[in-house]
C-alpha cells in the first residue's frame, strides 16, 4: 500500500512519521512490536524509532526530480506483518 507522496530539498534530512493506529485498532488492539525500513540506494537512512503505535525515520539525499519509494514493515506484538510505503520527490526550490 502507499500512502502518497511528499516533497523535499535534496540538501535536507527529514523525519517522516507513520500512525498506525487505525490498522492496529483494527486488529484487536494490536501493537507494534519489530519495525524495519527500507529507502533505496540514493536516499540515506538516518535514526529511526517506534511507539507502540507510530514509526517514524529520518532520511535524507536524493536527486531533484527523482522519485524514490520507501517502505516500512512492522510486526506486531501478535505477529501480523503489514508494510506500507510512501514516495519521496526531491526538488530543488
Amino acid at each position: 500500500m502507499i500512502l502518497g507522496s511528499r516533497t523535499k530539498d535534496p540538501a535536507d534530512a527529514r523525519t517522516y512519521k507513520i500512525d498506525w493506529s487505525a490498522w492496529l485498532t483494527s486488529i484487536n488492539n494490536d501493537t507494534i512490536a519489530t519495525p524495519a525500513w527500507s529507502v533505496p540506494a540514493g536516499l540515506t537512512l538516518g535514526a529511526s524509532s517506534n511507539t507502540t503505535t507510530t514509526t517514524q525515520a529520518r532520511i535524507s539525499g536524493g536527486a531533484a526530480g527523482t522519485p524514490y519509494t520507501v517502505y516500512c514493515t512492522v510486526t506486531t506484538a501478535a505477529g501480523e506483518i503489514r508494510k506500507v510505503g510512501f514516495i519521496i520527490l526531491p526538488v530543488t526550490p
